[in-house]
Order: C-alpha cells, then sequence, then structure tokens
C-alpha cells in the first residue's frame, strides 16, 4: 500500500513512517520545500527506512501545489497530521492557527477529493475538542460534546466534524482521530512532560542549575507513548469505519507532577533538584483532567497501548541526551 503522511517532520510523523515501511508499505512525506530539512528526522528514522521514504513537495495553504502532488502520485491511504498543535500558542496566534489547521487541511482534503475521492483519508484531531469534562463525568467516550477551551481546539472541532459530514455525506472512506496524551521521542521541548525531559537532560550534563521550572503539575492526564499512538493510527487505516471518530488513550492515569516524579527518579535526581513556577508555562485556560474511553477503539482494531509509562519516559530522556550531545559538540576546524 502507498501512504501519504503530512507533519512528516513533526513528532508523530516519523515514528509513523518507521511503522508503515517496518510493514513493508510505501511511505511517502510531504514537506513544504526542498530545503533539507527532511534530514531532520533522522533523529528517529534509522538509515534503513529513511532510504526507503520518498517526499513530495507543497504547501498546505497552496491548495494548486497538492493538486499537483495528487495528480502525480496516487495514494492507498493520507494521514494528516500536520498542524499547529500547541495549545498556548494558539492563543497568542489564533489566525495563524486557524490559517493551518482549517484552511490548510480544506486545501489537503479538497485537492485530493478533485483527484482521488476514494482514497483513505485520517483526520488527526484531538482530544482537545472535548475541552474541560468535569472529573465527575467519568472517562470520555466520543458521544461527550465538544467543547473546546483554546483556539487549537477550536480550529480541530471545526475540520474534525467537517470531515465526518463529507464522509457521511459523500459515503467515502474518511475518519478522525481524537489522540490524548502521548509523549516520547522526538515531542518539541515546549510541550509538558518533555519541557521536564529537557531541563532534567541539561541539569545532569551540568548546562542547567538543579532548578525545573514547571507549568501546572496538578493536571491528570493517561499518557500513551508515541508509537504505540500512531499503531492506533495505522489500524484504524484499515479498519477504520466512514464517518467515524475515535480515541487514542490508554489506562494509566497521573498528574503531570507524577510524571515529572518518575523522571527524576529514572536520573536519580531525587532530593538533588527542586522545581520552580514558570507563569509562563501554564496556558491561560487550563484543562485540569482528561481520561479517555477507547473502547471503540479497540472493539474496531483489538489496539491496546504496550508501551510502559518508565520505557516511553526514559526513551524521551535518552533523546534529549543525544540531541544536546549532538549541540555541544566541538566543531571540527
Amino acid at each position: 500500500m502507498k501512504y501519504l503522511i503530512t507533519g512528516i517532520t513533526g513528532f508523530a510523523g516519523p515514528h509513523l513512517a518507521n511503522l508503515l515501511i517496518e510493514n513493508k508499505h510505501e511511505v511517502y512525506g510531504l514537506v513544504r520545500s526542498s530545503n533539507g530539512r527532511e534530514n531532520d528526522i533522522r533523529d528517529v528514522v534509522p538509515d534503513k527506512n529513511f532510504s526507503k521514504m520518498k517526499f513530495v513537495y507543497g504547501d498546505l495553504l497552496d491548495r494548486n501545489s497538492l493538486v499537483k502532488i495528487f495528480k502525480n502520485e496516487k495514494f492507498d491511504g493520507v494521514f494528516h497530521l500536520a498542524a499547529q498543535s500547541h495549545p498556548p500558542t494558539s492563543f497568542k496566534d489564533p489566525e495563524g492557527t486557524m490559517n493551518t489547521n482549517v484552511k490548510g487541511t480544506l486545501n489537503l482534503f479538497e485537492a485530493m477529493f478533485e483527484t482521488q475521492p476514494d482514497c483513505r483519508f485520517m483526520f488527526c484531531s484531538t482530544s482537545e475538542v472535548y475541552g474541560n469534562v468535569p472529573k465527575e463525568k467519568g472517562k470520555i467516550n466520543e458521544n461527550f460534546p465538544i467543547s473546546p477551551m483554546n483556539p487549537y481546539g477550536v480550529s480541530k472541532a471545526c475540520m474534525d466534524l467537517y470531515i465526518r459530514e463529507r464522509a457521511i455525506s459523500l459515503k467515502k472512506p474518511y475518519f478522525v482521530t481524537r489522540a490524548f496524551s502521548h509523549t516520547g521521542p522526538r515531542r518539541g521541548h515546549m510541550f509538558s512532560i518533555s519541557s521536564d525531559a529537557i531541563q532534567i537532560s541539561r541539569i545532569t550534563k551540568g548546562l542547567q542549575k538543579s532548578v525545573i521550572r514547571v507549568g501546572n503539575l496538578e493536571s491528570v492526564r493517561s499518557v500513551i507513548d508515541v508509537r504505540d499512538c500512531v499503531n492506533a493510527y495505522y489500524l484504524l487505516m484499515q479498519k477504520g469505519k466512514s464517518g467515524e471518530a475515535y480515541n487514542v488513550g490508554g489506562d494509566t492515569i497521573h498528574s503531570i507532577g507524577e510524571i515529572l516524579d518518575i523522571m527524576i527518579d529514572i536520573r536519580k535526581l531525587k532530593g538533588k533538584v527542586k522545581t520552580e513556577i514558570d507563569e509562563k508555562l501554564w496556558r491561560p485556560i487550563d484543562i485540569n483532567t482528561q481520561i479517555p474511553d477507547y473502547s471503540k477503539l479497540k472493539k474496531t482494531t483489538g489496539w491496546t497501548p504496550k508501551i510502559p509509562l518508565k520505557k516511553t519516559l526514559s526513551d524521551l530522556l535518552d533523546y534529549w541526551d543525544k540531541k544536546i550531545e549532538e549541540t555541544n559538540k566541538p566543531s571540527k576546524k
């Protein structure tokens, strides 16, 4: 099978590419321009996989460039992962967030529909569309009301609804995933958990004082590994039903503070570091609790998360170790 991944130079895209290639599929990645950025993903994509990848060039905000791609290459499925996905940034730049996530998705979808209307299409939505669900409501399933609490969530909710409407109205194989918290190697340093991980790595290397700047440590999340998350996407591309939305999340619940403590223990820093609240790391409106019900996904595909949280966090810390070492290598003269 031949698949296109948007967001290939982001967080989940390279992990999905690894999985598809290891399952003998052809993988094409969409990048904005041929400026060498493709090589950025090699921090998680080994040479044996990278050598099998192909890249196509186009801009989500330039519909004509996308039409050309779909006219030149026929795909069995599109994984649309590209987005402005940082909620705090969406408060600062709602227009940019809307342009990328709404207009960009619309351009991609319409370009595909014009040329390959029967191609399977996965829109990567988010648990942020549910907003701040009261804890007493219990686990969040796909029938919960959509009530986003930030511009990022609003942008995703808009296209979440649109793609499902198109699938039902046009009777085409399009579906939506709503991933809850996931982390692992390549997670951006501005996101919670990864922000703590890079600071821990810097502290162990003597590049930062033994103070970890944190946001809201009381937020409760079910956190899974990004590699488990993309496996759910892959299985749904094969088995997901047209017009449906699927939660992707886990069973294990922790506060952000507890997750930080696990990473501190992994690096044997207990009692050697302290935390300090940084207002810049707080959202203007925070979501305190998100606990998913992923039974629909499990029933459809048999998926369950496999990678233990400690393994995920250890791999994340190792990832930042390597990135920091590469950055601080003495230059060769």
